[in-house]
């Protein structure tokens, strides 16, 4: 039975007029296109590309089948946008709550590959510098779906997105700044970029410190997720920070703590999610 992959198959060949080129342009091996042409010839009562030393070109029947296959391949291009369309994912909005430092580290390639796949399908972002008020404002409705830590007994949808890292930054010329790892309680005696009481990773370093056995003490507070490496390297002290959120040029020093300290992170809906928040969250994940 002829099949739409093999229509492309046809056409892409007699479009560069190579094999080889044809492979290359549809990401199959040479074998596996030669295979299927070989079944759609089987199919079609005979040989539809001729073979020459430099090239391939359609034969009589192959001319024949061409503009049919064109037609089909269109119709099934149109089929799709339509089932798209009718989805919601070929225009619209999609609305998604989220902390300040996921803005930063998760969603940059995320919403990359996003406009990629559904370039007409806008973003809007409400971001929020705590976990409390993340679930909040998607309880009160603010937005399609959330992106962030777990919430603590969320009635709606949960779905799992990973975990991510966190490390330890410091001036290149800090005495701490020697290695790959440390372990926080090296640190117990230092004063830390810390974070303002409402920002989620205030609890975040806390937590770190209280399971090392000590209270960090305070060099300076930010509300600014992406100011806390930028003190670090200052040298105003280490900051606990996710490792996303580190240009690759940064010119600090990053350890890996020991432990590792790592974040879990999940999508969540308020109820079963609509096609663009469940494109999106398997996108994501």
């Amino acid at each position: 039975m002829t099949t739409l992959r093999q229509l492309e198959y046809l056409v892409t060949v007699v479009d560069t007029g190579s094999f080889t080129k044809a492979a290359e342009q549809l990401h199959v091996t040479q074998p596996a296109l030669s295979h299927q042409i070989r079944a759609l010839e089987r199919s079609a009562g005979g040989p539809l590309l001729e073979r020459l030393p430099r090239n391939v070109r359609p034969t009589a029947t192959g001319r024949a089948m061409i503009p049919h296959a064109r037609a089909a391949l269109a119709d099934a291009y149109r089929a799709h946008c339509a089932a798209r369309q009718a989805a919601g994912l070929e225009v619209g909005e999609l609305q998604i709550a989220t902390l300040y430092s996921i803005t930063l580290g998760v969603l940059p390639a995320a919403l990359r590959r996003w406009r990629q796949a559904y370039p007409g399908v806008g973003i809007r972002l409400f971001e929020h510098r705590h976990t409390d008020e993340l679930v909040e404002a998607m309880s009160a409705g603010q937005a399609d779906l959330a992106i962030g830590p777990e919430p603590i007994d969320w009635p709606g949808e949960l779905h799992s997105l990973g975990s991510e890292d966190f490390v330890v930054v410091v001036a290149a010329d800090d005495p701490a700044a020697v290695g790959d790892t440390v372990g926080l309680t090296d640190l117990a005696d230092r004063s830390w970029v810390h974070y303002a009481p409402s920002h989620g990773l205030s609890d975040v370093l806390d937590l770190a410190c209280a399971q090392a056995g000590f209270e960090p003490r305070i060099a300076v507070r930010t509300e600014q997720t992406a100011a806390a490496p930028a003190l670090a390297a200052a040298g105003l002290g280490p900051a606990l920070v996710p490792q996303n959120i580190l240009p690759a040029s940064y010119d600090g020093h990053i350890l890996r703590p020991e432990p590792p300290i790592t974040r879990g992170l999940t999508a969540y809906t308020r109820g079963t999610p609509d096609a663009l928040a469940a494109a999106f969250i398997k996108l994501v994940s």
